[in-house]
């Protein structure tokens, strides 16, 4: 738990660094640093944990983030960057004696590019803003997170997020053929470009799901899609969760990719049906949405298959999207699942981990058996297509030791999904949140490559410090890695 959100607590940077920052940033509003002005940036989406930053920068240039960048690091000052702060793993969470960089004023939509399809965007343009201004174009941007209605391309990136149609479409570093990047000393670095592909190492790739650690990303070219002639999702409903796990296996196991295959369980269901109306069934254990498209006659083949394996699979009733605004509804359901959960409960807590699609029927096991040991409900709601399950763990905040358990109970489903042969995250990151599941998940040779990479981009360890990997010494504090004859490779990396 986090002990920084204290009454009357908050962060400070020095005068000299605030009066040098308010010369880089002279427009009204670009640069924050009373306790009100900070109040709205203590956290991200994971509310539970919370932290003044020093200063809030709001640059609108790229010339303006480098010199913010250059500034700090000549003084030593951390700087975490953050987007539209829909992150749910503390990614964002600032330091109280450290700047963070806003980038919500980068929001442009550079260029459309109809013929090669593609799309130059900053970083703060919203998801789903790109499918609006390409959809004149008959195109759209694949990935589509849940947020996607708030999230920020810049962050996506960072957190090299999903969606409910990543299973055919791929996650967002599929779907990305370029960024630009400043580095912690201003440096202006051109990763990828508009081509497929590109000479030299991967640092596109490695780029995604760096959560802000290696640099800050001020512009991003994604590949646009031609809208599917034809598209439409089948629900069925399961009496018991585990039939419905098995039926996501037979699906794939076809030869079928479907454009998106999610699952809900009966507690989801019930939040989600309260909050949309999409009409699932309530006394359903489970409901599986599959959505196929293609042309015309692809999607009647695939329809009619699905249909049957679900049947064969034990599926209890069967419903066909029959036009396009019930099939956003059906999965307006699901997308609004997180925040519709919050009629079951005060509070909640979104778990993120990744499983082989084959395990999926015992993990659900394991989860339900850990909640009966815990005390506290979960409602799942899963990427099942591709093993991305997001438990959503109920409690009450003002319970004095329900966050604390929630906080185990979710590093326990983690360990399982290790266990297993999975990860501990599939799309939302590390952050603060997961770091001591990464001394599970990795042993120290790993984790001093993942220091190795963040000292070459970043020395002084300025970006974002304090997530996504842990030090060597932490993991072996909690005992869950084994240090070859007590030594730790890398020492003067233990820093960071």
């Amino acid at each position: 738990m986090n002990d920084d959100n204290a009454e009357g607590r908050r962060g400070c940077v020095d005068a000299d660094l605030l009066e040098k920052l308010r010369r880089i940033l002279p427009q009204p509003g670009a640069l924050l640093s009373t306790e009100e002005e900070l109040r709205p940036y203590e956290c991200d989406g994971l509310t539970a944990y919370r932290r003044l930053p020093g200063a809030v920068a709001l640059p609108e240039t790229v010339e303006q983030v480098q010199a913010v960048l250059k500034a700090c690091r000549r003084r030593q000052v951390a700087v975490v960057a953050r987007g539209a702060g829909t992150g749910l793993s503390g990614g964002a969470l600032p330091l109280d004696e450290g700047v963070l960089l806003s980038l919500a004023r980068f929001n442009r939509i550079l260029s459309i590019d109809p013929l090669a399809r593609v799309a130059r965007v900053q970083p703060g343009v919203r998801n789903l803003a790109i499918s609006e201004a390409a959809r004149a174009h008959g195109l759209y941007y694949a990935p589509d997170p849940s947020s996607q209605i708030a999230c920020s391309i810049g962050g996506n990136v960072a957190e090299n997020s999903g969606g409910v149609h990543c299973l055919k479409y791929g996650l967002t570093v599929h779907n990305v053929l370029g960024i630009e990047v400043i580095t912690i000393e201003g440096e202006r670095l051109s990763l990828g470009g508009a081509a497929l592909d590109s000479a030299g190492y991967d640092l596109l790739a490695l780029m995604h799901g760096s959560e802000g650690m290696l640099g800050v990303i001020v512009e991003v070219t994604v590949r646009l899609l031609p809208l599917p002639e034809r598209a439409q999702v089948v629900m069925a409903a399961f009496d018991d969760v585990p039939t419905a796990g098995r039926a996501v296996g037979e699906i794939i196991a076809a030869g079928i990719v479907p454009a998106g295959l999610e699952m809900m369980d009966g507690f989801a269901i019930e939040a989600a049906e309260a909050f949309v109306h999409a009409g699932y069934p309530l006394d359903a254990a489970a409901i599986l949405l599959c959505e196929v498209d293609g042309t015309n006659e692809e999607v009647s083949e695939h329809l009619l298959q699905v249909h049957d394996l679900l049947t064969r699979a034990g599926a209890t009733q069967i419903r066909t999207a029959q036009d396009e605004a019930e099939r956003q509804l059906l999965w307006k359901g699901r997308k609004a699942a997180f925040p519709a959960v919050g009629r079951l409960s005060p509070d909640y807590y979104c778990m993120d981990g990744t499983i082989p699609r084959r395990r999926l029927p015992e993990v659900l096991a394991g989860i339900s058996r850990l909640s009966e040991e815990y005390g506290l409900r979960v409602a799942n709601v899963f990427h099942a297509g591709d093993g991305n399950l997001h438990p959503l763990i109920l409690y009450d905040a003002n319970s004095s030791d329900e966050l604390e358990r929630t906080e185990e109970f979710g590093a326990r489903i983690l360990e399982l999904c290790v266990e297993v042969g999975g990860t501990i995250t599939g799309e939302h990151g590390v952050g603060v949140e997961k770091i001591d599941q990464m001394c599970v998940q990795f042993d120290s040779a790993e984790l001093s490559q993942f220091h190795a990479v963040k000292h070459a981009f970043d020395p002084d360890g300025l970006l974002n410090p304090g997530k996504a990997v842990p030090t060597l010494h932490r993991c072996a504090e909690l005992g869950a890695m084994h240090v070859h004859n007590g030594e730790l490779p890398f020492p003067e990396l233990e820093r960071f």
